[in-house]
């Protein structure tokens, strides 16, 4: 093994020579909209979350018989958790698979607004500590780049496949995985594998009514193999609708797969994909604690309420607060409602893989792919005044354009009995353009949030282009049967050029407008040797223990310059430009890197499975978006914020007494703290040197029971999820809840035509707790100062009729 990995070192060498005080966003990229900063006179604006009230600057990823394909294994191993398909169908259909994955594995913890979890600006998934834009995504080794809302350099699961369409997901919850194609990766790495066309045609459909006129179609129509050389082929569509559980409107997503698999006689198959999907919805309000606990579980935007919004629009710019609402809620809060906000975002994924066989002990896997997404971000902003009616407030629009085209190029190598090596490259482009448009309201009625976007007035425009390249080699040796030892590493390079290239701010007073924070430049972050090393060793037929290390490293993020959390967005004041501040971080900033050390036992039999982790990391050049300058002349920055320490423990083990019964427990422990005593703020200095890191539950409890007889099966699942910090010194927390499910079915078999006519019924949040789900926004240094909770969906009831045919 050594000489093949030393050889591709030098290779790779030779290759080289000659060719958050506020913090970065935890969901994607911080936004802290429409607050103004009184001091200077800036605000900083963005329609692009929920809460379009401005905020303090305080916020802180078959060919033939005879062909050799690499084939994932299917069950969990080493420091990879994989959840199936048969563990998929034991929740609602159409359940977001993050949501699926976090209540069947320990260490990760999802929570949204919205009862199938669907909802990109309030989803927020942990695992161990990471987010959902730090873990590696792809889908049959497509990159999907950042999980998060606004995800400028990736694609959603939600929006990317089916769900029904989706076999299997794995969770590799240790250093993540060098084949990954992924800038993202600080953590752990998901795989999502969609299924393959049936050889037989057939077709499936399925039908759920819910809660809240919940509607959702499913149909599936299989070609099974139309010609001697295989050809075969499916396409797929599903529509998801449901009103808002609290206040006006609706949340509708459609979707389109489509995959065709071609053989190409028994040298291998080429397959080609195209998936559309159309997300519109109208937002959830984001509140902050007070505004929970005073107002709430349904407080949220104003909409229909016309004159009620222009009453609070006027009071967030006048300063008070309306009759009745002294000492209930801050002239900040009153800010933060607005009339409305929604969202639509349309994608479109193309992608032509060719897997062959080029030698007997070779194979290769090349992917061209090219996604665009579009869509239209809208939010009554309270700040703007629309120049004709003069109603204090306007509507922004953000029309974000992206269009991603990349390659990957795998080959797997079996050199010698025990010894297997992978290796590959993976390049992708990015361009991405955002420019932000205002519409007048009128006297009497508002502008239409969700159509008639022409005769926009531009208040300025981003423009990002991103070249992307990674490199990785892995040597596999197999020491003695049962006994497997990895080793490689990576290399990644991005450039990011771009920044604002349209500022109409000067000449467009009549809309109150404010300080823009206009910045523009180029950033490169790089590094040619990150190391992976894993030993796993099966022993005694049902033991096995491991470990895995690695070191990663997170390219720059970049968003619109409403945004923060990135080099170029948010910073400078009126009086401080943008671009000062962006030319100075330029000199000192350094890509986030981690090191990740796991070690772990499992243990599998009959009756009983167990699994044992402990996990630590070392995170170095955090990176956030601060409050810096003097005490009477602060402004924002974006700078290295210091280290974050993390221990944690996973424990699960599932018990099968009877046939058809698994009960399965989990508890799980993450001690992440910051390491950072001289933290800038406000013109001075935080220690949160200790504290615990925000937004990530410190314990976790999961139990699920799983029992299926005859043709009947029962799932009961809960999860307890501990405190959640708010702030960085740890002065706030989101309360610690409690969640369950409930999920019965029942398999009718064959009836006439149909095939599997199976009938299911499930209860989310069976118990109604009232608690805060997810999280968009970055965290204020203390106290309880940013609207970006979002209350978790009440008890909802679906049921589902399926059928294949």
């Amino acid at each position: 093994m050594g000489r093949y990995l030393l050889s591709g070192v030098a290779l790779i060498g030779l290759l080289i020579s000659s060719a958050h005080a506020e913090t970065t966003d935890h969901n994607g990229h911080k936004t802290h909209p429409h607050r103004s900063t009184h001091a200077n006179h800036t605000r900083t604006t963005t329609p692009t979350r929920r809460a379009p009230a401005p905020r303090k600057h305080t916020e802180v990823k078959s060919g033939s018989e005879s062909m050799t394909v690499h084939v994932r294994r299917r069950g969990s191993h080493s420091a990879v958790e994989v959840v199936s398909r048969e563990t998929m169908d034991h929740f609602v259909a159409g359940t977001s698979p993050m949501q699926i994955l976090a209540l069947t594995t320990p260490g990760a913890n999802f929570a949204s607004d919205d009862a199938f979890g669907l909802d990109t600006v309030a989803n927020t998934l942990y695992v161990r500590g990471f987010n959902q834009t730090q873990l590696g995504v792809s889908l049959d080794g497509i990159p999907m780049g950042g999980q998060g809302f606004h995800n400028w350099n990736g694609l959603g699961v939600d929006q990317m496949e089916i769900q029904e369409n989706i076999t299997s997901l794995t969770m590799s919850q240790g250093a993540g995985a060098l084949d990954t194609p992924s800038a993202q990766t600080l953590g752990g790495a998901i795989t999502f594998t969609s299924s393959d066309p049936s050889d037989k045609a057939g077709g499936q459909i399925s039908q759920l009514f819910g809660s809240y006129n919940g509607f959702r179609t499913y149909g599936r129509v299989d070609s099974g193999k139309l010609n001697s050389s295989g050809t075969k082929f499916y396409a797929a569509y599903a529509r998801t609708d449901q009103d808002l559980w609290k206040g006006y409107g609706d949340q509708q997503e459609q979707q389109a797969n489509f995959k065709l698999v071609q053989p190409v006689g028994d040298r291998g198959k080429i397959t080609a994909v195209f998936d559309y999907s159309n997300f519109a919805q109208y937002n959830y309000l984001g509140l902050t604690k007070n505004m929970w606990r005073k107002m709430g579980r349904n407080t949220t935007y104003l909409k229909p309420n016309y004159e009620l919004a222009k009453q609070y629009a006027y009071y967030a710019q006048n300063g008070g607060v309306p009759a009745g609402l002294e000492s209930v809620l801050s002239n900040d809060e009153i800010g933060d409602y607005a009339y409305d906000g929604t969202q639509t975002q349309r994608n479109y994924l193309s992608a032509i893989t060719g897997e062959f066989r080029l030698f007997p002990n070779v194979t290769s896997k090349t992917i061209a792919y090219a996604h665009v997404s579009n869509g239209d971000y809208s939010a009554t902003n309270p700040f703007l005044t629309s120049p004709t009616s003069q109603v204090p407030m306007a509507m922004e629009t953000g029309h974000p354009d992206v269009r991603r085209l990349g390659f990957v190029q795998n080959f797997d190598i079996h050199a010698g009995h025990n010894n297997d090596i992978k290796t590959g490259i993976w390049y992708e482009n990015d361009r991405f353009n955002y420019p932000m448009m205002m519409y007048e309201d009128g006297v009497n009625t508002p502008h239409s949030s969700i159509a008639d976007f022409k005769n926009g007035t531009t208040w300025w425009s981003d423009s990002f282009n991103t070249n992307t390249f990674q490199f990785y080699l892995q040597d596999t040796y197999q020491i003695i049967p049962g006994m497997t030892v990895e080793a490689g590493f990576r290399s990644l390079l991005q450039t990011t050029h771009g920044g604002t290239s349209v500022d109409n701010t000067s000449s467009l007073s009549e809309w109150g407008v404010y300080y823009s924070h206009p910045a523009s430049g180029n950033l490169t972050a790089a590094n040619a040797f990150l190391p992976h090393f894993n030993f796993d060793y099966h022993f005694l037929n049902q033991h096995e223990v491991y470990f895995d290390i690695a070191e990663n490293m997170r390219a720059y993020d970049y968003s619109a310059q409403s945004s923060s959390g990135s080099p170029w967005s948010g910073l400078g004041s009126a009086s401080n430009p943008a671009q000062t501040v962006f030319d100075e971080n330029k000199k000192s900033l350094r890509p986030e890197r981690t090191w990740n050390y796991v070690v772990g036992y499992r243990f599998n039999s009959h009756f009983f499975s167990g699994s044992a982790d402990f996990y630590h990391t070392d995170y170095y050049n955090r990176l956030a978006a601060i409050t810096s300058g003097s005490t009477g002349n602060t402004y924002s920055s974006f700078m290295n914020v210091g280290r974050e320490t993390m221990n944690g423990a996973d424990v699960a083990g599932t018990l099968r007494p009877l046939p058809g019964l698994a009960i399965t427990n989990s508890f799980s422990w993450n001690d992440a703290t910051y390491e950072d005593s001289h933290l800038p703020y406000n013109g001075g200095y935080v220690s949160i040197k200790g504290k615990r890191q925000v937004y990530y539950p410190k314990f976790m409890y999961k139990a699920d029971v799983s029992y299926t007889w005859h043709h009947a099966t029962f799932n009961f699942n809960t999860t307890y999820t501990s405190a959640r910090q708010m702030t960085y010194t740890n002065d706030e927390q989101i309360p610690a809840y409690w969640t369950s499910n409930l999920n019965v079915a029942y398999d009718f078999g064959t009836l006439g035509f149909a095939k599997n006519l199976k009938t299911s019924f499930g209860i989310s949040n069976l118990y109604n707790q009232n608690y805060i789900g997810g999280v968009y926004g970055a965290a204020s240094v203390s106290g309880d100062d940013n609207a970006n909770l979002f209350v978790a969906a009440p008890r909802e009831f679906f049921g589902t009729v399926a059928a294949q045919f």
